[in-house]
């Protein structure tokens, strides 16, 4: 049965009202693959448009995947409540770009079915990515609210799986990545941050103190991770991948762009709360007369 009342929430808030905001978001989600789209048509894609549709749409894939992970972090660290409306569109957002790439895949080879699996079982990153595509559309599926109620309390043990699933994509991108893993390397330090936020006390998830070692924790962590990856990969001096993060005249590497956003996310943190603390409760002003 389809759940309409799904559906609609799309773009209605909890209360039922339409929501501007939910909207706007929507709007932003569909907007890569809408881009997408228009260059394929106007053969804007390169000599092999369907590779590069392939590698946009399991990109955006990811990165929605780690925005769902960023949702919960975003309404405690930055004390923003209502972003939380956002879990449901944004991972199914993240399910539906996965769903265009693997169909992508199925369309470079020809629609031989036969050939896409034998592939996927040949090639252990494709097989990777395959369990993680198919883990991605059971919580997609399982996101609507009869299926919420159906399950009961098995329905948040299901959807954890997203933390397994998460680092399996990051991987499979990482090994397709081949050459340049910059922004493998990037999404898995800002998943890293995310799971630091996850590991402390919850008393302490509104705090700002942790946010410092959180940027610089997952900054290392990414370096590390980056220069292990060209070590094994490439055979490639580790110490030597390590010092690049110091030179910036081509712009900040991967690992120091994940400490850029942790400071970001620092800042705009403080100022909110600041604002929050300064802010003259309404009911406290008092009219002149």
């Amino acid at each position: 049965m389809i759940d309409f009342k799904s559906i609609a929430g799309v773009i209605h808030d909890p209360a039922g009202r339409l929501s501007p905001f939910k909207i706007v978001v929507l709007l932003l989600s569909l907007l890569p693959g809408t881009l997408t789209a228009i260059d394929w048509i106007g053969h804007d894609l390169g000599a092999r448009p369907v590779t590069e549709a392939i590698h946009q749409t399991g990109l955006w894939a990811i990165r929605f995947l780690i925005i769902t992970l960023a949702v919960t972090p975003a309404r405690g660290v930055l004390d923003f409540p209502r972003v939380v409306m956002l879990r449901r569109m944004v991972g199914v957002t993240s399910a539906c770009y996965a769903t265009a790439h693997f169909a992508l895949f199925i369309v470079d080879q020809n629609y031989n079915l036969f050939k896409v699996m034998t592939e996927i079982l040949s090639r252990f990153y494709l097989a990777i990515g395959y369990v993680a595509f198919l883990g991605l559309l059971a919580l997609a599926i399982t996101s609507t609210d009869d299926w919420q109620r159906s399950l009961g309390r098995d329905w948040k043990k299901l959807h954890k799986l997203i933390f397994v699933i998460a680092p399996l994509v990051l991987f499979h991108y990482a090994v397709q990545s081949k050459a340049d893993v910059s922004d493998a390397v990037f999404l898995t330090g800002l998943f890293v941050w995310l799971m630091f936020w996850r590991a402390i006390p919850r008393r302490w998830q509104t705090k700002l103190w942790p946010l410092p070692a959180f940027a610089i924790g997952a900054g290392l962590l990414a370096a590390l991770m980056e220069a292990g990856w060209y070590m094994v990969r490439n055979n490639v001096n580790g110490l030597q991948v390590l010092d690049a993060n110091l030179d910036i005249s081509y712009g900040p590497r991967p690992a120091v762009a994940v400490v850029l956003v942790g400071v970001v996310v620092l800042l705009v943190a403080a100022v909110r709360k600041l604002v929050k603390k300064w802010r003259v409760p309404s009911g406290m002003v008092r009219t002149q007369g």
